[in-house]
């Protein structure tokens, strides 16, 4: 019944699994891919048509986590899998980068990739597996796909890379990355790190590009046996439209890209386009020798090689720089009184405002994962509103672009916070980005740096983050630093760095040509470290460090131990002595499985307050000390005294007073503060209290001569 095929290699020291022809047999392709005990399944179908009036490739790629397949049950009302999560999305756009570059030119089907997580192990990160599986699935397809693309985790342990390590291993690295590609060339690189230096990055990248070899091999092997036939896709020849167009608007257009300001140079350019459509697309004439999605995608063709053959040619930009040079930058810091930490941080005309806001432990994150429920103290969050390009636009939930670019500057910022222990926040910066012509993800990560530092948070030192891009026509090339929007649009490399004086925290990479060498990148890396030094260099003249003290409005907490034994007599029967405490002070607290205690408030008479609270349920009276105690009960042979949290003891009536007491209410009532002394415990545990030892008006205890002179 099943016509299935499999191949099998030892990979990183696991096997690595690929079969076909069994489960989703209808798709146009379908791969079960298993690594170690951690399993897949990637489909795709491809419709059999172009979509007409398309002037994009209509790829959608969704990853998507069961969490059956780590044997959980969903929570929430429905039970059952919601709206995708923050990994699903990030996911979903890890596998789409690498493989988009690779289909054949001018290909118009509308396409879906869904690749479906069915086990985890719990050790193996579903995410590389995911894109090996849509690889192999494209290549089976038959649709043009130039691949197969292979990926690899690169983790930096003690020293020395390591490829594909296991989850638990990841806490110990230094690295993060993952990068893909084909068997030439490097397509795509995502990674966090710790201010590493850009040799040991690009010796990840290329150690990576090198260990995902054998399953490029695999993948090929297995398509010699199952692959379908590849579809027919004749590549469409405009190149008499495009001389003829060329002819008509070449002057105009390269005088258009001379325009430095964008907006101007964008009205020029819509003036160019419009004598294009009114020559090629007349009005009132329908049958016209070229369609409207072809002259739109010549024009846009040709807008690409106007500019690419300036920068070739002569070395000069779009808006008059030269390769290296970075736009101008104005940093400011604290442009929001109220707010706990802000920053405004422009270059060019590209702008990001960035507010940073400091919570307790009742503000963390709450994760949902397959590998467990974990919580998270840092959150970015990045806003692209459409007046930023001065359009107007759906504004909504965050779309996967902004998801994406949040997380990039997430792993920028982290590396370079200070531990829980010592800066015990939760931490929220929201990046609006008000302007926009290229790389508005490294604007962020420059203005939450400035907002985190005005905020207070004690950074180990400033972040800032460059854009670089490629210009690429057969063996010439050009690499240019801090690229424009139409540089990004229009050439062939997203190259985003981000880091400190010391080292690289973040990389990443998207390539739009078929992959690029070791030579562009080690070129890339030291261009873009010259540009990102000039970039800390400009943002300390806003903030050099972390302000030495919390905004006049953000919360203060102070942390104290408390044993772990003791959480259950703080917290109290279904919270009641917590509760109470919060009442009563003001101030938050939020106690951890470890008998970490941290208490917040605005207010230091609070924090104080509920310290004391705590430290007198929690700690033990001391023998020979004095406290001030409530009367809370009186009886013919002394009064009980409240003195120490919720520890009662007994003045007996001989301890009332230094004279001989004959009723104990004519010294104490219910209610009244006195002065005690802990003189120790009776044979039964019993606490025994002395008032007479102690002077009632100022609490000090009176020594023996003293008690024989009163």
């Amino acid at each position: 019944m099943f016509d299935t095929h499999k191949v099998e290699i030892d990979w990183a020291g696991r096997p690595l699994t690929l079969e076909t022809g069994k489960i989703a047999r209808q798709a146009d392709g379908a791969v079960l891919a298993t690594y170690g005990e951690t399993v897949v399944l990637a489909t795709v179908v491809s419709a059999k048509q172009p979509k007409p009036g398309l002037d994009f490739f209509p790829l959608t790629v969704n990853y998507q986590e069961k969490t059956f397949a780590a044997g959980k049950i969903p929570g929430g009302f429905f039970k059952r899998e919601g709206r995708p999560s923050e990994k699903e999305t990030l996911v979903s756009r890890l596998i789409d980068r690498p493989i988009r570059p690779l289909f054949a030119q001018g290909y118009k089907n509308e396409t879906q990739v869904v690749v479906t997580v069915l086990q985890h192990d719990l050790e193996n990160d579903p995410d590389v597996l995911a894109m090996v599986a849509a690889s192999a699935a494209l290549t089976l397809s038959g649709v043009p796909f130039m691949g197969p693309i292979g990926g690899a985790r690169v983790g930096y342990i003690n020293g020395e890379y390591k490829l594909n390590p296991h989850v638990d291993e990841m806490s110990e690295s230094q690295l993060d990355l993952v990068v893909a590609g084909t068997e030439g060339a490097v397509l795509m690189v995502e990674s966090e790190a710790h201010e590493l230096a850009e040799d040991i990055m690009l010796g990840a990248v290329m150690f990576g590009h090198r260990g995902f070899q054998p399953v490029i091999d695999a993948i090929i092997k297995l398509a010699e046996h199952a692959a379908k036939e590849p579809r027919e896709h004749v590549v469409a020849d405009y190149s008499a439209l495009e001389a003829e167009m060329l002819q008509l608007v070449e002057g105009e257009l390269r005088d258009a890209y001379k325009i430095t300001d964008k907006t101007q140079r964008y009205t020029a350019v819509d003036a160019v386009k419009a004598k294009v459509t009114g020559h090629f697309l007349p009005e009132g004439v329908e049958d016209t020798k070229y369609s409207k999605e072809q002259v739109g995608t010549v024009f846009k063709s040709l807008q690409a090689k106007i500019v690419r053959w300036n920068i070739l040619d002569t070395g000069g930009r779009i808006d008059g720089r030269d390769l290296k040079t970075v736009r101008k930058i104005v940093s400011e810091a604290g442009i929001l009184p109220r707010a706990h930490g802000s920053a405004l941080f422009t270059r060019g005309e590209t702008q990001a405002l960035v507010v940073a806001t400091l919570g307790t432990g009742e503000d963390e994150q709450f994760v949902d994962a397959l590998t467990g429920t974990y919580k998270e103290r840092f959150l970015l969050h990045y806003n692209f509103p459409p007046y930023s390009v001065g359009e107007t636009g759906r504004m909504g939930s965050p779309g996967r672009r902004e998801i994406g670019h949040g997380k990039l500057a997430w792993r920028a910022l982290r590396p370079m916070l200070p531990a829980p222990e010592q800066f015990p926040y939760t931490i929220r910066a929201v990046s609006e980005v008000t302007e926009s012509n290229g790389s508005s993800s490294m604007a962020t990560v420059c203005g939450t740096s400035l907002a985190l530092m005005d905020a207070g948070v004690p950074l180990k030192r400033s972040v800032a983050g460059i854009a670089m891009g490629l210009i690429k026509e057969d063996e010439r090339f050009a690499v240019l630093s801090d690229i424009l929007g139409d540089e990004d649009h229009l050439g062939d490399m997203d190259f985003k760095v981000a880091g400190t004086s010391e080292g690289i925290t973040s990389l990443q990479m998207d390539i739009k040509i078929q992959g690029i060498t070791e030579e562009i990148m080690q070129i890339a890396l030291d261009q873009a470290k010259g540009g990102r030094l000039h970039i800390l260099q400009e943002m300390g003249q806003a903030l050099s460090e972390s302000r030495a003290e919390l905004g006049e409005f953000a919360p203060r907490i102070e942390v104290m131990q408390i044993p772990t034994d003791k959480i259950r007599d703080v917290i109290g029967a279904g919270g009641k002595i917590i509760r109470e405490i919060v009442e009563k002070t003001g101030a938050k607290i939020n106690i951890e499985d470890d008998g970490t205690v941290k208490i917040a408030s605005s207010s230091g008479k609070e924090i104080e307050a509920a310290k004391k609270w705590i430290h007198s349920i929690v700690a033990e009276p001391e023998v020979g000390e004095v406290y001030e105690g409530t009367v809370v009960k009186t009886v013919e042979f002394g009064a009980f005294v409240n003195f120490f949290g919720s520890r009662d003891g007994l003045v007996h009536i001989s301890q009332l007073a230094a004279d001989r007491v004959a009723k104990t209410t004519d010294i104490v009532k219910e209610g009244d503060k006195v002065w005690v002394k802990l003189m120790g415990f009776d044979e039964r545990g019993k606490v025994r209290l002395s008032m007479k030892v102690v002077d009632q008006e100022t609490g000090q205890e009176i020594k023996k001569g003293e008690e024989d002179a009163a």
